[in-house]
């Protein structure tokens, strides 16, 4: 039986990278969307922000740019955007969101966001190691740095 899901076997690869010159300070955050064999980079900046802003706008950034419900898989060196989407937010919705310390969860905004986007598409979330030269993460660490400089902030020096 054919499957109803529009989506069914096709699977949207996504890279996300976030940087920011000083934290707080100023921000960028890039995406390259591969789906079908083409690729589309997407990216932006901010003048104040953090490097956890960027690295869950960079996400939700890609998630909005696709058309219809999909399967994605988002490839980050974030462990605070793939823990917090893969073990934390749960528990964060159940406590109100506050933190196990009871804390306000820090980007509750785009925390948010993010759920309900991934509420719309089937999304599998996996770290890797920045860089450590995975062609996709060091592209999208230069794109998010590259929208900094457009700020005419100056860069991020790399770790």
């Amino acid at each position: 039986m054919a499957s109803t899901d529009p989506a069914a076997g096709e699977i949207v690869e996504i890279h996300t990278d976030g940087a920011c010159s000083g934290n707080p300070g100023p921000g960028g955050w890039a995406a390259i969307l591969a789906w079908k064999g083409r690729e589309k980079e997407l990216s932006g900046a901010e003048p104040a922000t953090t490097n956890n802003r960027m690295e869950l706008l960079a996400a939700i950034r890609a998630l909005e740019a696709l058309k219809r419900p999909m399967r994605v898989r988002i490839y980050t060196d974030s462990e605070y955007l793939r823990r917090g989407m893969s073990e934390w937010l749960a528990g964060w919705k159940r406590r109100g969101w506050r933190t196990a310390a009871k804390k306000p969860v820090r980007n509750r905004d785009l925390w948010e966001r993010l759920d309900e986007l991934c509420h719309r598409h089937e999304v599998e979330w996996h770290w890797l190691k920045g860089h450590a030269g995975d062609p996709l993460n060091e592209r999208a660490d230069r794109l998010a740095r590259e929208a900094i400089r457009r700020l005419g902030a100056p860069e991020p020096r790399s770790p």
